[in-house]
């Protein structure tokens, strides 16, 4: 579906677990002299203005980045995420937030390369305009992420971080990522694999880790942030996931110490909570 916009959600709570979540990947690749590839199945923009357009309709960034913007008890590893989104916001007001595939430029080295894939006609052509000087590091394909993702697997330097994170408002969505995980680790057995997803009140979603699971084998993690008790209309979403295949051993030691406070930071009522499994060979 080409509906959707990210930008009316930039910032929120579920950016704020993903993007954290992403940053201590990346982080992790890169403490290895040998380049690796940062591949984003759903690319999105790359940059959000929060001071007009989509992103001012809800506000929802408020109750995301905008409650650790100016926090002075910032757990360390914390402390780096946001001061990557600072980095974009020079004049120290919060007015840009950045997506994804902005993170990822700015954590890799220049012997590191970006695939990056955004169907959105609109989103496509902002994306490209904010890479337009890079190009030689940052490949942009105007392309649905699931088919795209094959023909780069496995890449030529045998490392990678992959990103998939649709939309999910096509119910389709949800085999997909199933089906797409399922390929690409026959294809790249040994690739970091991260998938986001919202948390919300219908199969679908519920379902979704254990089927991950059953694809994984033996090393994933799952993390997942709830900030609110689920609607008694049992609409909208409640929070989101991550669950990362052949995740860093370092990982479970971090999240055991940023979730409780992401949780208490983020919440918007007592119904707020998280979930934190792993299984690490």
């Amino acid at each position: 579906m080409l509906s959707y916009r990210h930008a009316f959600h930039a910032g929120n709570h579920a950016d704020v677990l993903k993007h954290f979540v992403l940053l201590q990947l990346l982080e992790y690749y890169c403490r290895k002299d040998k380049p690796f590839w940062y591949i984003d199945t759903h690319a999105g923009a790359g940059v959000y203005s929060l001071t007009e357009g989509y992103a001012t309709k809800n506000a929802e960034f408020a109750a995301g980045i905008g409650r650790l913007w100016n926090a002075a008890d910032l757990p360390l590893p914390l402390q780096a995420y946001v001061a990557e989104i600072r980095a974009l916001n020079a004049n120290g007001k919060l007015e840009f937030y950045p997506g994804s595939p902005w993170l990822a430029w700015h954590a890799v080295r220049e012997q590191d390369k970006l695939r990056l894939f955004e169907l959105h006609p609109s989103d496509h052509e902002i994306l490209a305009a904010n890479f337009a000087d890079v190009s030689r590091q940052v490949k942009i394909n105007k392309a649905d992420g699931f088919d795209g993702l094959k023909a780069l697997l496995p890449p030529a330097t045998r490392r990678a971080v992959v990103l998939i994170d649709p939309p999910y408002e096509d119910k389709g969505d949800y085999a997909r990522v199933v089906a797409s995980l399922r390929d690409a680790l026959k294809r790249f057995a040994t690739g970091c694999y991260a998938i986001w997803y919202p948390l919300l009140q219908r199969n679908e979603s519920r379902q979704l880790v254990e089927q991950l699971r059953g694809v994984a084998g033996n090393n994933w993690l799952h993390a997942s942030l709830t900030v609110h008790t689920p609607g008694a209309d049992g609409f909208g979403m409640h929070g989101s996931g991550m669950f990362i295949v052949n995740p860093p051993y370092t990982l479970p030691q971090v999240l055991q110490q940023v979730m409780p406070y992401l949780r208490d930071a983020l919440q918007i009522d007592s119904g707020a909570s998280f979930e934190l499994s792993h299984q690490i060979d």
